[in-house]
């Protein structure tokens, strides 16, 4: 039998989260594709509930965000990530092993702390999948995003039978 406290879906209700639905593609990709095990995640931004994104997350980091500001955002960016694989998963998120997160940051071209902002995605997988949500990344600094989000985040996830 399976505690349930140890449960992706029980951590993440511990920390007082819920899966949002899965944003639907706002141009022409899909937000994600399945090959075998693996699923590729489209970029998912800081998009809160009702689809728009909280002005504390947009502009860039090392001018009108601050570091703890970016690091929410990637948070929020990795909740969207996390719907996304697990309707991928037929909603299971126990199903999913994160391989690797990608981090786009909106940085001034002097901002050094790039895998600091993207520890708030990398920690939220790891803490919601627990072992499975150990993975690959990288971060990287971008001149802009779209809608002006601080933050988008990528995935690749295997799904675990």
């Amino acid at each position: 039998m399976t505690d349930t406290a140890q449960t992706p879906l029980a951590r993440l209700e511990a920390l007082g989260l819920t899966l949002p639905t899965p944003a639907a593609p706002v141009a022409n990709y899909v937000p994600w594709t399945r090959s075998g095990n693996f699923v590729f995640v489209s970029g998912q931004l800081p998009v809160g509930p009702g689809g728009a994104i909280d002005p504390a997350h947009k502009g860039k980091l090392g001018a009108s965000v601050a570091l703890e500001a970016g690091q929410a955002a990637a948070r929020v960016a990795a909740l969207n990530l996390l719907a996304q694989a697990a309707a991928a998963a037929g909603g299971d998120l126990s199903k999913l092993r994160a391989l690797r997160l990608g981090g786009f940051i909106n940085s001034a071209g002097d901002f050094g702390q790039l895998p600091q902002v993207l520890n708030g995605a990398s920690d939220l997988v790891a803490t919601v999948l627990g072992e499975n949500g150990r993975h690959a990344r990288f971060a990287v600094g971008v001149a802009q995003l779209p809608l002006d989000a601080a933050v988008e985040v990528d995935g690749t996830f295997e799904v675990v039978e």
